[in-house]
């Protein structure tokens, strides 16, 4: 701990207090003496006066140990005691203050911590009776949640600064496609609470939109909306339909608009398939008015009577080859045509046992057959057109009914390599390979219903394979389907989509309150910012000295809020070794590492989700060093404000002993979850933060200017890398 200044002026005021007191009992006795009695003195005292000062000095190192014992004992305890006090007004839930101090202070240290508790009776008292009371408006927010979850459109609320206020999961993914860089920390940077929508779509055609909107509302419009199309930064080709948020006065008229709703529609691949229709029957068109002139020609010359043998059958010739090129033509455009329904399929990440649950269902409604499931295993994710996979199973099924009166089948799904195979098995008659051959090129057909689709046009589609097997010992038969697997990443995605508990997590409507985002931010109130807490794992401490970086972790926290599901993480290949004695510090293995984006790839997406926020790490000075290095291979300069937990602790608290992540944690009660991962450092840092928060506002610092004041006047501003 740093030595007081009061400490040290209090020895400094004792020191010459002592050497003047010695000097004036010295001057009292000397004018007592007379003069031979003054000559013995100085000549006994004289050469004594070195070691009348080691005495002197041995006295107030004596005194110094005494004050000091004192001086901790009795000033700096109840220092800590008040801050450890101001600890508990800000967490949510007072915890054992373990006070060390004197009995006074202990017995105070007790009282404060009942004061505490009761305290905390209370408020559960209070929020037990506010969420009954509120039970109606959380039964509508989570109709609403579950609405927005159910939609399979993209849905983004935005208030008028752009802001995002909701999102749905639809969304998060399409905004994941149109990230530039889809694969670097899952696609992170473009969505978000609090985000600006202007990263994805121009503001001039938002606010174009806007005005057309209030165009109509003011001509008296019930439902004003407005339409767009865009391409983005990743190419793709964006629909959107945007419609108002108004707020609602006190006699429950909508007055004015406070925010916007966007409906997002990819367009891209429907554009290139219409564009490609087009080209067909442009195509067909033109070679079809060709084709019929000629024969128009021919039939003409062909009325003649007196016409030539060789003459008649020349024309009989171009009427025949007309009409056999405008034969290939629609045959050809029918082909495209049947391949363009082949496309449109979607293809969505399903759970196998969905799929063998709903083809039995169908199979037993339309064959009037029992089916039984094997093997129903729940952890395989199959990528699949579920309507017309379980067509295909349902339509070999009516077959094998229907010419051998099979009166049960089964269904098995098992994961072979990197796809699933999914058999339909019976037992009975076998048929030959001819007639599996004419079922899987047959057109499907179901009573009067028909597709021009076949078999081997869904296993196509899927690109998968179909095969017949025999099995003799148990006298049974199934057709094997092999079929695709979702990928890791796929079937996260869709667990994300399908949780209940994450249908209310994208939205904070308190950002409808938001202001004008054009004022400084350094006069801007701490509690109205949004910041990027954030963490990088390197393999050593010398980042002038060739150290990189190779892992970087961050989450956001909006409106006072930690967006814990809204985090960005990244593994980095350093471009070097990972020294030994560094991985059980962090765990990262060279391994990890290997083929990992460079941090030239990853520092833009990373700059991107750092839009538009204040920059909050622990230690902040390390971390913006290894980013500044990469300014020049990059081309990115970190110049957003950044504050730093270590010295904003410091300011909090002078008199703790320790600014250590784990000794801020242990003095919030904050759990460490994930310590030295990049994600879990900040998301510890991003609890810290969020706690020091109203401890700042309470000493009058309250804007981020006064912040990074505070901060820089700290003994720890001077840590340099």
């Amino acid at each position: 701990m740093r030595l007081d200044r009061r400490f040290i002026l209090a020895i400094v005021v004792i020191g010459f207090a002592s050497v003047a007191w010695l000097a004036l009992t010295i001057g009292l006795v000397y004018s007592t003496l007379e003069s031979s009695q003054r000559e013995g003195v100085v000549s006994q005292l004289g050469p004594r006066l070195p070691l009348i000062g080691l005495t002197w000095l041995a006295g107030l190192f004596a005194i110094a140990a005494t004050l000091r014992w004192l001086f901790r004992r009795y000033a700096t305890a109840p220092a800590r005691l008040v801050e450890q006090t101001q600890v508990l007004l800000a967490a949510p839930k007072a915890a054992p203050m373990n006070h060390q101090g004197t009995k006074e202070t202990k017995a105070l240290a007790d009282v404060i911590f009942q004061l505490a508790s009761q305290r905390d009776v209370l408020r559960e008292d209070v929020a037990a009776q506010i969420a009954q009371a509120s039970q109606s408006v959380q039964t509508e927010k989570n109709r609403l949640a579950a609405l927005m979850a159910e939609l399979t459109q993209s849905v983004v609320v935005c208030n008028l600064d752009g802001r995002i206020i909701l999102y749905n999961s639809r969304a998060r993914l399409q905004f994941k496609t149109l990230s530039v860089a889809p694969t670097l920390a899952g696609g992170a940077e473009l969505v978000g609470i609090g985000r600006s929508i202007y990263a994805v779509f121009e503001r001039q055609l938002v606010a174009h939109a806007l005005e057309s909107i209030q165009q109509r509302i003011s001509r008296g419009a019930g439902s004003p909306s407005a339409q767009f199309v865009t391409t983005t930064q990743a190419g793709q080709l964006l629909k959107v339909q945007m419609a108002p948020v108004r707020n609602v006065d006190v006699s429950g008229t909508a007055a004015e608009i406070s925010g916007f709703v966007l409906m997002l529609d990819n367009v891209t691949r429907a554009f290139e398939e219409e564009h490609v229709r087009d080209q067909l029957l442009h195509g067909l068109t033109e070679g079809s008015r060709s084709s019929l002139a000629n024969i128009q020609a021919a039939v003409d010359m062909l009325s003649y009577p007196d016409l030539e043998t060789d003459m008649r059958e020349r024309f009989l010739t171009v009427v025949r080859e007309e009409v056999h090129s405008m034969s290939e033509r629609i045959t050809s455009m029918t082909q495209k045509a049947t391949q363009g329904l082949k496309a449109r399929w979607p293809l969505e990440e399903m759970l196998g046992a969905d799929v063998l649950l709903a083809t039995q269902r169908r199979i037993e409604a339309r064959s009037k057959r029992s089916v039984t499931l094997e093997n129903l295993d729940a952890s395989i994710w199959l990528r699949v057109d579920s309507f017309s996979l379980t067509q295909a199973l349902d339509y070999l099924a009516m077959r094998l009914v229907d010419e051998f009166d099979i009166k049960f089948f089964r269904l098995r799904l098992a994961a072979n390599g990197n796809r699933a195979q999914l058999d339909l098995i019976w037992t009975g008659q076998a048929m030959s390979t001819e007639t599996v051959m004419s079922w899987e090129m047959d057109s499907m057909r179901f009573g009067a219903e028909s597709t021009p689709l076949t078999v081997r046009d869904v296993v196509e589609r899927h690109g998968g394979e179909m095969w017949f097997e025999r099995e003799r010992i148990r006298h049974e038969a199934f057709f094997r389907f092999l079929l695709p697997l979702a990928s890791v990443q796929e079937q996260l995605e869709a667990t994300q989509i399908l949780q209940n508990d994450s249908r209310p997590e994208y939205y904070d409507f308190d950002l409808f309150q938001s202001t004008d985002q054009t004022s400084v931010l350094d006069d801007r109130l701490l509690s109205d910012l949004s910041f990027t807490v954030f963490d990088t794992e390197t393999t050593g401490l010398n980042p002038s000295d060739g150290d990189e970086i190779i892992q970087i972790g961050a989450a956001r926290i909006v409106n006072g809020k930690l967006l814990k599901q809204e985090s960005f993480e990244q593994l980095v290949n350093p471009g070097r070794l990972i020294p030994a004695a560094t991985i059980p510090i962090h765990g990262i293995t060279q391994d990890m590492v290997q083929g990992k984006p460079p941090i030239t790839d990853v520092l833009p997406a990373f700059y991107a989700f750092a839009q538009d926020t204040v920059l909050v790490a622990h230690n902040a000075a390390f971390d913006m060093k290894f980013l500044q290095l990469q300014e020049k291979n990059t081309g990115l300069v970190f110049n957003h404000p950044v504050l730093d937990t270590l010295l904003l602790s410091a300011v909090v608290h002078p008199n703790q002993e320790s600014h250590r992540l784990e000794a801020i944690a242990e003095r919030f009660n904050i759990t460490v979850l994930g310590r030295h991962t990049a994600l879990g450092d900040a998301f510890v840092t991003a609890e810290v933060w969020i706690r020091l928060l109203p401890l700042l506002q309470a000493m009058g610092i309250t804007t981020l200017r006064q912040a990074r004041e505070a901060a820089q006047k700290t003994y720890y501003a001077r840590l340099k890398y």
